[in-house]
């Protein structure tokens, strides 16, 4: 649940603050000289804002005050303060930065100057490129400031925080766009920089308005039996003190927060209903030192019966964010589960206050501060990053990936330690290292074990990168996702910059060998391949097949373009005179527009078996109704050459992804042990169907011809499916086969 100190004001009042009862909380411990600076920025504050007041009512003032109480609370020092007091003032042009200078100092000018760079972008509507542009933009700033001053990132969290707290008094739709960027941008940032005080209360703040049904529901699982729950919970940790008291550990042991959205997401991603979460009743155990929270392991483990897996070791194995922390999950009375959390105070500080701890404590040596410099490392990267993505789109895929996605740990041969996004391959991991190695990559050992470059890394694998003696080059197939080579945006930005540097020619020869491989593997016989180019807005044929084989455009964007247009180009049908045409199209139970025909029934050709997405064609039958024909069916376009009136114009109407066709599919290959295994394995990871198979080997050449019977939802599940099934070992050809 959204845990917050007592507010300053209620949110939305317009009245005016009680400067002393202000005053006094957030200059708690600090200095004569600094409690002075504090007023005196006040009063500037007070001047410039004067009674002007924000969207959700309440005064500006009231606003900036509070931003300050949140960081005051985080440990920030002074100028960070002062700054955030002055930064809407400069925002809204109450003043300039001069005069922020001339009477606070550089330091604090600059933090303002920084702050006041992030205007974030009004919408993050999906459906207006503009919007896209200018959010991926407003976010590449804020980054690159970020590097220069971290505090800068500290103030805008603090802000939007604010924000959300007074949401409920705004326009429904501002609520929708702030929650939304709260939840994509604000909640994982605060996550990477460690700060778990504000991440919490972000997260279940968008979550509120986001997800309000499934927020309420939440909130009313926790709220029933919450007075039972709180019993047990103060059962238990009286029961836990006493034997920690009895062992002379001196710790402090309370009941943890419940934060609805961690809960909802462990639910999700475990697929556990509400009542097999363990963490819904939790402890928290906080010691002195590293080696008592072992020791307070080992006695939680003898008084209650510890749940198999559930055990996590954060102290050895810190996460991306430096947290760390034991926790466990245990039987305790009446067979109730709960989860204990056991950590220092120094590793509970950084876990609630993150990269702020850096500034908690004056009297810390703040030049060695490892946890600081490792929680902003990657900060120090961003400006590397921004030299080799060749456009904002892919800095911020590089970005987005680094800075949002959980983190795997995995060892060089000499025990470096190397951090990549969880499911990054061996083929990230050579890349990582060095941009060479990627490139001649050929395979890898994993603990002294041979694996394929598609291999995602676990947590603790030592890996041995496999070097070619050769000049080997990397593979287009390598960008393609559906195969799986590579994870990271990183190394797909060093492929893509490898490719780019080959002439104009090589382009257009691999481009065409793309395109054709893919339009074979669809069984597709007659493309327009210059509305295709059209279509994805290509100046010209060669430009199109070029960008092909710079690996910007993938088979499977291809594989969803197809139109009518595009498809059977040369046997375009004369409405006129070989279709019967009506106005009013009505759908079937087969997902099909027929157009001013009512109440046929339909059903879809065995010999070609047309899928959602493929140009289609209807021919009349006696008996069967309507059936649904590919319009490159051998038999439509004999019944075309015949000018045959029974074809009747058709389309595919509003298809469920639930729905499932029928296709068949042939697999050429070189005969080996376990192929036939592999491909039902990938069939079931892809969800699909099998529902007939026939395999042919041929001894003599040891080969081997599959035919399989399978069901999908749509063209572009077939083309991702056709291409990894391509990538088997010994796979030679796999495609798409009518009858």
């Amino acid at each position: 649940m959204v845990q917050v100190k007592d507010p300053l004001f209620e949110p939305g009042h317009t009245g005016h603050l009680q400067t002393e009862t202000w005053l006094a909380r957030i200059s708690q411990n600090l200095s004569f000289e600094e409690q002075a600076a504090i007023h005196n920025a006040y009063l500037f504050a007070a001047e410039c804002h004067q009674d002007s007041t924000r969207p959700s009512g309440e005064l500006y003032l009231l606003h900036v005050l509070t931003v300050a109480d949140i960081l005051a609370d985080l440990g920030m020092e002074t100028d960070v303060l002062i700054a955030a007091i002055l930064h809407e003032s400069v925002m809204n042009q109450l003043t300039t930065l001069e005069v922020i200078e001339k009477r606070f100092g550089r330091s604090v000018a600059a933090l303002t100057k920084g702050v006041a760079k992030m205007r974030f972008v009004d919408s993050l509507n999906e459906n207006i490129t503009q919007a896209q542009t200018q959010q991926r933009e407003s976010l590449r700033r804020m980054l690159l400031a970020m590097v220069k001053d971290v505090r800068v990132m500290l103030i805008i969290l603090a802000d939007r925080l604010h924000d959300m707290r007074v949401i409920k008094f705004m326009p429904e739709h501002e609520q929708l766009r702030l929650a939304r960027e709260t939840q994509e941008l604000f909640a994982p940032l605060a996550n990477r920089l460690g700060i778990g005080q504000i991440k919490w209360e972000l997260e279940d703040l968008s979550m509120r308005y986001l997800q309000p049904e499934i927020y309420q529901q939440m909130a009313k699982l926790l709220d029933e039996r919450r007075l039972d729950r709180e019993n047990y919970i103060n059962a238990i940790t009286q029961r836990l003190s006493e034997a920690l008291e009895k062992h002379q550990i001196k710790a402090v042991v309370t009941g943890r927060p419940k934060h609805i959205y961690s809960i909802w997401r462990k639910m999700q991603r475990k697929n556990l209903e509400f009542e097999q979460i363990f963490d819904v009743r939790a402890v928290r155990v906080i010691v002195d030192t590293d080696t008592e929270c072992y020791r307070v392991l080992g006695i939680v483990h003898n008084m209650w019966r510890p749940i198999p897996h559930e055990f996590d070791d954060y102290i050895a194995s810190p996460k991306n964010n430096d947290y760390r922390s034991l926790h466990t999950a245990v039987f305790g009375p009446d067979d109730k589960c709960f989860e204990v959390q056991i950590r220092t105070h120094d590793m509970h500080h950084h876990a609630e206050f993150g990269v702020a701890a850096h500034w908690r404590y004056k009297e810390s040596n703040l030049a060695t501060d490892d946890n600081f410099a490792q929680k902003i490392s990657w900060l120090r990267q961003i400006p590397q990053w921004k030299e080799e993505a060749s456009n904002t789109n892919d800095f911020l895929e590089r970005v987005q990936s680094e800075i949002f996605e959980e983190r795997v740990y995995a060892l060089t041969p000499k025990g470096e330690i190397i951090d990549l996004p969880n499911g990054a391959t061996v083929l990230d991991f050579a890349y990582y290292i060095h941009t060479e190695l990627g490139h001649r990559c050929c395979g890898a050992k994993i603990n002294g074990h041979i694996v394929p470059l598609t291999y995602q890394l676990k947590n603790g694998d030592r890996v041995q990168i496999l070097r070619s003696n050769h000049n080997e080059e990397p593979r287009r197939d390598w960008l393609n996702p559906d195969l799986g080579f590579l994870k990271t945006s990183r190394a797909r930005a060093k492929v893509k910059r490898w490719l780019r540097k080959l002439g104009m020619p090589q382009h257009i020869q691999a481009g065409r060998q793309t395109l054709e491989r893919e339009l074979k593997r669809l069984n597709l016989l007659d493309v327009n391949l210059e509305q295709l180019a059209q279509k994805f807005k290509a100046e010209s044929l060669d430009q199109f097949l070029a960008t092909i084989g710079r690996g910007e455009i993938t088979p499977q964007q291809i594989g969803r373009s197809f139109t009518r247009e595009i498809l059977a180009p040369h046997h375009d049908i004369d409405d006129e005179q070989e279709i019967v045409q009506q106005p009013t199209p009505t759908h079937s139970s087969q997902g099909v527009s027929i157009e001013g025909v009512d109440g046929l029934m339909t059903e879809l050709a065995r010999c070609c078996r047309p899928l959602p997405g493929d140009p289609i064609i209807g021919y009349t039958s006696k008996g069967r109704g309507v059936v649904i024909h590919r319009q490159d069916c051998p038999n439509v376009l004999q019944w075309q050459s015949e000018q045959n009136e029974r074809l009747i114009a058709v389309e595919w109407g509003k298809t469920s992804s639930n729905e499932l066709y029928a296709m068949d599919i042939e697999v050429l290959a070189s005969e080996r042990k376990g192929l036939l295994a592999d491909i039902t394995t990938l069939a079931a990871n892809e969800d699909i169907n099998i529902i007939a198979a026939n395999t042919l080997s041929n001894k003599k050449e040891s080969t081997a011809r599959m035919v399989f019977t399978i069901e999908v939802n749509s063209v572009n599940q077939a083309s991702c499916f056709l291409t990894k099934i391509d990538g088997l070992r010994n796979v030679m050809s796999a495609r798409r086969i009518n009858h």
